[in-house]
């Protein structure tokens, strides 16, 4: 008899404000380095990424102000919440990013924190430029729209 592979409670962590905030245009999946109990509380879903960004250091990426709630169960060996993470690219899109990160008004956010199937965490990270106030008020008035629009069909 096959044994069926390890099925993972799907894990779906998003920065919803970024689309808000942010123009969003080049995207990449990159891996986490993470210790200890970190992907047991990111599987519980006790994760921010509002205030996450990433930064180069040294030719690596790293994501900084991401938290990470201390697993509830963990002993004095429990990571500390605010650390920063190294992210995992391979050297082109390291590159890639590094060349466009040096324009002026251009980050790096995380948009998305999942784990996939072999259980492992996953980051997605986009380029982002910042909006001005009324690219914001549009997206209001847009999302406004929409919502108006789908209460008429009923």
């Amino acid at each position: 008899m096959k044994k069926d592979k390890k099925s993972y409670r799907q894990v779906q962590i998003k920065n919803k404000k970024a689309r808000f905030e942010f123009h969003l245009s080049d995207k990449f999946i990159a891996g986490l380095v993470l210790t200890g109990t970190e992907i047991k509380s990111i599987r519980l879903g006790k994760v921010n990424l509002q205030d996450a960004y990433a930064v180069f250091d040294r030719g690596e990426l790293w994501v900084q102000g991401m938290h990470i709630s201390p697993y509830e169960q963990g002993s004095h060996y429990n990571h500390e919440p605010t650390r920063r993470r190294k992210l995992l690219l391979n050297k082109h899109e390291l590159k890639k990013l590094a060349k466009i990160s040096k324009d002026s008004g251009v980050t790096i956010i995380p948009t998305r924190l999942f784990v996939n199937d072999k259980g492992l965490a996953k980051l997605e990270i986009a380029v982002a430029r910042g909006k001005k106030l009324y690219d914001k008020r549009q997206d209001i008035r847009k999302k406004d729209e929409q919502r108006e629009i789908s209460r008429t069909r009923f």
